[in-house]
């Protein structure tokens, strides 16, 4: 895929869409009513906007949602396109660099995940603190510039999750915090790879966002992760996750997601 940024912006523009923007926010399965916290929204499908991804996972709506929140101005994306859909981990890098191009320099990621503590139900909200990636795919190999060697230590920002944490005290929503483990999929873990993953130390497990938050701390974007677990890792506590069911739970817990993020965004 070309990463043509002055295309996508152009197409933006035409819709109305506009920098600056303070805040960019992608939206995991089943997360797209948290898009209904936005004021005044204007609604582009991602098929008008060059170098969007054409996702095709159920539970993914595909169209920015632009306006705002409280008193911020917020470009979210209902719906993400990932690498095993496309076999390019690089396939969110145009959306995100866009997003910089429109003045957002904080970048909040959602996801559905699986978990690999017991007291971390189907229902709960992680936040991730740092992530594991086994898989020898990165988004950015093949880049020929130093720009390629990211560091990251703190690539989950601390102020970003410290702030979250205080939102989540005030909205009265429980908020844990793990290591999440990224599997490309689009199969579900094997019991051996939870195993393996708690073993390592990792808490959740999901086959999204790492790719992106390499993409975003590349360009210099602080981020921040939210995971809603949908199902324990196969295997664990009676653990057997589907795609049906990670839809269906993250219905319900989808709205401790929007009441998190309308008291984080309404406090900025």
């Amino acid at each position: 895929m070309t990463h043509d940024i002055p295309s996508a912006l152009a197409a933006l523009k035409e819709w109305g869409v506009e920098g600056p923007f303070d805040f960019g926010l992608v939206l995991g399965t089943g997360l797209g009513p948290v898009a209904d916290l936005v004021q005044n929204p204007v609604i582009v499908p991602y098929a008008h906007i060059p170098g969007f991804p054409k996702g095709q996972v159920s539970g993914h709506s595909a169209r920015v949602v632009a306006g705002t929140i409280g008193k911020a101005r917020v470009f979210v994306m209902q719906g993400r396109a990932h690498y095993y859909e496309h076999g390019d981990p690089a396939i969110m890098r145009t959306p995100i660099e866009t997003m910089a191009a429109l003045g957002i320099k904080s970048l909040i990621l959602t996801n559905a995940a699986g978990s690999l503590l017991e007291d971390v139900p189907p229902g709960a909200l992680s936040l991730i603190a740092d992530h594991i990636n086994l898989s020898g795919v990165n988004p950015l190999i093949g880049l020929n510039d130093d720009s390629r060697f990211v560091p990251m230590v703190d690539a989950y920002d601390p102020a970003l999750r410290l702030s979250l944490k205080q939102a989540a005290l005030a909205s009265g929503v429980t908020l844990n915090e793990g290591t999440y483990h990224w599997f490309p999929g689009p199969s579900f873990e094997t019991p051996a790879e939870i195993r393996a993953s708690k073993m390592l130390g990792a808490t959740l497990v999901g086959m999204s966002t790492v790719p992106e938050v390499i993409l975003a701390r590349r360009i210099g974007l602080k981020v921040a992760a939210i995971s809603m677990v949908t199902n324990y890792g196969a295997g664990l506590f009676g653990g057997a996750p589907s795609h049906a069911e990670t839809k269906s739970v993250a219905a319900e817990a989808g709205e401790k997601m929007k009441a998190l993020l309308g008291e984080w965004f309404i406090s900025r």
